[in-house]
């Protein structure tokens, strides 16, 4: 979450309206006076960050972004859960302050927590961290932890039994996802599924090599660099961010994430969630080794889940670049991220051989 410029005294700054937050804040008894110092945070997603600081409080405000897509709302009352649920838990996340789940007050469901001191290392690494190689092994490390400590969180006694459906999770993502992309057809300029190399082929590896069920938990759902904050400091965690694809299913896919998107794991490089510099980061079955020491789970089939992570990356990715061919979203960023997909499609053939 870096910060954007200041835009203090603005009644409006990023698309919230100052003066109804004031007002539901006075229902909540969340502070007094103005809000003030408020400015939008820059990030990974479409959502909108707001910082600002209220009777001596700093607060981040989460809310979906000026247009909001289908299911915004409903996504920020599942964010807004898992982060409760997480409270006093091991896993390293922004704490939770309030959510408001009714979108009389600002148009739309959002939620307040408190700021997360830390940097993105996808956006530039800073000092030490950048001369450092010890603190960027460091740094690989503590990403994999963080998963570990997320999955070993009980989510039943957490409060959030009724979060997911794990029951039959991983035999159902190769369709699910394979639905996915057929709905991008009805954007007719969209080239089509051919443009994704070998994404049937390895739906059909996924669905022939299913690996046996373990107990299900929280799962991040886009576990990676872009998704996690540093301490100034140090090479440890700050916070697990970005949670609107969390749900309850099998954890491995978390690893398989990290896995998918790490530079040097086996396959085609891809264009974004550049670290640099690299050198001192653990290698990918480095961070495969960590995560068997902290979990009793069997990673006797971590490649299934490699695989499953490219291939549904990648079709997500490949949703902007079929809106980009629509007009609906930039094309410079839908051929970026067409081309992590055709990426991502090409790691998962290379762990399938």
């Amino acid at each position: 979450m870096s910060q954007a410029p200041d835009t203090q005294g603005k009644r409006e700054v990023g698309g919230v309206d100052l003066d109804r937050l004031a007002a539901w804040m006075d229902a909540e008894d969340l502070g007094e006076g103005p809000i003030e110092a408020a400015r939008p945070l820059s990030g990974g997603t479409q959502n909108v960050l707001l910082r600002f600081r209220r009777a001596g409080r700093d607060y981040v405000l989460r809310r979906p972004p000026p247009v909001p897509r289908q299911g915004s709302n409903r996504t920020m009352e599942r964010e807004a859960r898992v982060l409760a649920a997480l409270a006093g838990s091991d896993a390293p996340h922004p704490r939770l302050i309030a959510a408001c789940t009714d979108p009389e007050p600002l148009g739309v469901a959002f939620y307040l927590m408190e700021p997360v001191e830390g940097f993105n290392a996808v956006t530039g690494l800073p000092e030490p961290h950048r001369s450092d190689p010890a603190i960027r092994r460091r740094m690989g490390f503590a990403l994999v932890e963080g998963i570990a400590a997320l999955h070993s969180v009980d989510y039943k006694a957490a409060g959030l039994e009724d979060f997911g459906k794990p029951e039959g999770y991983i035999a159902r993502q190769a369709d699910r996802w394979l639905g996915q992309l057929k709905d991008y057809e009805r954007h007719a300029e969209w080239p089509g599924r051919a443009g994704l190399p070998g994404v049937d082929r390895i739906a059909d590896w996924l669905r022939a090599n299913l690996p046996p069920e373990q107990p299900p938990g929280i799962l991040h759902g886009d576990y990676q660099f872009g998704n996690v904050m540093y301490r100034p400091g140090s090479g440890d965690l700050a916070a697990i961010v970005d949670w609107e694809l969390a749900t309850i299913g099998d954890p491995l896919v978390d690893l398989g994430w990290i896995v998918a998107c790490y530079p040097g794991s086996g396959g085609p490089e891809l264009p974004v969630l550049k670290v640099e510099p690299w050198d001192g980061f653990p290698t990918a079955d480095e961070l495969i080794a960590r995560y068997a020491a902290l979990s009793p789970r069997s990673l006797d089939h971590v490649d299934w889940f490699v695989v499953l992570a490219c291939f549904r990356l990648g079709i997500i990715l490949e949703g902007t670049h079929a809106r980009a061919c629509a007009g609906r979203a930039p094309k410079a960023t839908g051929d970026l991220l067409h081309a992590t997909a055709v990426a991502l499609m090409g790691r998962a053939l290379h762990r399938i051989g």
